[in-house]
């Protein structure tokens, strides 16, 4: 069941990223297309993105009343019947129109899939899960480029969509047969605008959960910056050929992948807090060891391997974030998980075209970003998450009934 749900969730997380970056390389062939400037295509992924944070806050609200299953298939058809419509749009004002909803509908997947993880599992059980489906949403962004790059050399920008299209309904089929209805009628909140405001000024007042929200976002803010940069210092600066650069992307994607591994085998030897204090310190330590090889002339060497630690960082913090930021509302998963969405994708989603906006003829773009991301995570989670103790008992038992695993909290 918990290998069926990983792959499950984690397809739905992959899906917005897919979405975003499978067209970012046709963009120029779309203006031409289009008769359009480059900047009135580009509008399309603003629309996408507003959309995306849009559908985060009201799936999420909505499906603590209405159950998962309903709106998560809702959205998943939605997606399907959107990209395809997408593909046959006759304009750039049209396209951007269409992917607006687009991005509604992709919201659907990220958030239902934390607020699942949470209807499933409870304690140190839910920080193993959540640290294999982090995992999985941390790869995303690094990736989906790649991913989107192959595919394009088989098709065009409208035969991506198409694509995006039949992936969605694979995946709708899948969800039909595979994934039931996770949160009870009894545990579901009333669908008034007075409950919402509460609970979402609730979360808000919280600092224990701001404190995480925003350290797990500005870590994938660090992540992002690193994309969105890495090609232009790696081979711009350094010098390094396409093949280098891609051995050194593949190695970086590599240590996210190995550190969620890492962080499963270790959750219930050592607690989530002390492993989220162990991402924020490695993240720190990696961004100012970036920002010190960039102002003192260290070299690749030295600047690989700083590079190194920051993205190795984001597997060890951002599913102990998470999770520690979900522990804490069983009653409002979905309400949690549309504010710890939309708090990562607008601070991170902020970050990344700082690199771009500062010039590409220096690392110091790229390099300031992450440090200050990272130095201002630790910050951050010292000043707020600080007399939260979160999940600290490995006592794990299954419920047969709910197929719910349970973990105690201290």
């Amino acid at each position: 069941m918990r290998t069926r749900l990983i792959i499950l969730l984690g397809a739905l997380c992959l899906l917005g990223p897919l979405s975003i970056d499978t067209n970012l390389p046709a963009f120029p062939a779309m203006a031409r297309e289009f008769g359009a400037s480059e900047s009135h295509v580009q509008l399309s992924l603003t629309t996408f993105i507003i959309g995306m944070s849009i559908g985060q806050l009201v799936v999420g609200t909505l499906s603590d009343s209405w159950g998962r299953r309903r709106p998560l298939l809702s959205g998943v058809v939605l997606y399907a019947v959107v990209s395809l419509v997408c593909a046959a749009a006759p304009s750039a004002g049209a396209l951007a129109a269409v992917r607006l909803v687009q991005g509604f509908a992709v919201a659907c997947g990220f958030v239902l899939a934390l607020a699942i993880a949470r209807d499933r599992f409870e304690g140190l059980a839910m920080a193993r899960f959540m640290s294999l489906l982090m995992m999985t949403n941390g790869l995303g962004p690094v990736l989906a480029p790649v991913l989107g790059g192959q595919l394009l050399r088989f098709t065009t920008w409208r035969g991506t969509f198409v694509a995006l299209a039949l992936v969605a309904v694979v995946l709708l089929v899948v969800l039909l047969v595979a994934l039931p209805e996770t949160l009870p009628p009894e545990r579901r909140r009333p669908a008034r605008l007075s409950a919402t405001t509460r609970a979402f000024g609730g979360l808000l007042a919280d600092r224990a959960f701001l404190g995480y929200a925003l350290a797990s976002a500005l870590s994938l803010g660090a992540l992002f910056g690193y994309v969105a940069g890495a090609s232009f210092v790696l081979q711009g600066v350094f010098g390094l050929s396409p093949q280098q650069f891609s051995v050194v992307f593949a190695a970086n994607s590599v240590a996210i992948f190995l550190a969620g591994l890492l962080n499963t085998a270790l959750t219930g030897r050592v607690v989530p807090k002390a492993l989220l204090w162990l991402g924020l310190g490695m993240g720190a330590a990696g961004g100012t060891g970036l920002l010190a090889t960039a102002l003192l002339g260290g070299g690749l060497v030295a600047f690989l391997v700083s590079l190194f630690v920051v993205t190795t960082s984001v597997g060890v913090l951002t599913p102990n974030a998470a999770t520690l930021a979900m522990a804490r509302y069983a009653e409002a998963a979905g309400s949690a998980s549309a504010v710890l969405g939309v708090t990562r994708f607008v601070v991170a989603g902020s970050l990344a075209p700082l690199v771009g906006a500062f010039g590409s003829g220096s690392t110091l773009p790229m390099v300031v970003v992450i440090a200050a991301a990272t130095v201002l995570a630790l910050l951050i989670g010292l000043l707020l998450t600080r007399g939260d103790a979160g999940v600290t008992r490995d006592l794990v038992v299954d419920d047969p009934d709910q197929g719910v695993e349970v973990g105690l909290r201290s």
